[in-house]
């Protein structure tokens, strides 16, 4: 009975999935409330490409898809800090990057379904980023360094 249960809510999420397509409205979870944001697909992607002019910070790839090319010179600059000794063979092992491991950053929208004009809240997604373990190499080795030069401006408790 719950094998059943399961196929049927699978077929029903593909059913609901392609109505959405059909009608050309995204569904998503909103920015700061418990709910859901149903809204038109055209609205959501010209709100999207008005935030990436004002910014331009972003823009879309289309098919183009840097991520092999991320990868090789990533672990290609791994490599070269390890002839230099800047880093010892271990760490350019735990360092470098795995195809299985990655993927490319992107950027990603909640809307804020509670202020008016539904503005859309921008996120970025990079955990799975090549560089990812170089950031969080690199934030180790700052990290005290960092805590120790910013705890004469920084507040640490609320009292």
């Amino acid at each position: 009975m719950k094998k059943n249960k399961r196929k049927n809510h699978g077929r029903l999420v593909k059913r609901l999935k392609y109505k959405f397509k059909l009608a050309n409205v995204v569904l998503r979870k909103s920015d700061k409330s418990k709910v859901f944001h149903l809204g038109k697909l055209e609205e959501y992607n010209k709100k999207s490409n008005e935030y990436m002019e004002i910014t331009k910070a972003y823009k879309c790839l289309g098919t183009i898809d840097p991520l092999a090319d991320l990868m090789q010179r990533t672990n290609k600059y791994l490599l070269d800090l390890r002839l230099i000794k800047w880093v010892t063979q271990k760490q350019c092992e735990q360092l470098s990057i795995k195809p299985n491991e990655v993927e490319l950053a992107h950027l990603y929208y909640l809307p804020k379904a509670h202020k008016p004009g539904t503005p859309l809240r921008p996120i970025v997604s990079g955990l799975k980023h090549p560089t990812i373990k170089i950031s969080k190499f690199l934030d180790e080795l700052l990290r005290p360094l960092f805590n120790q030069m910013a705890s004469k401006t920084t507040t640490t408790s609320d009292f």
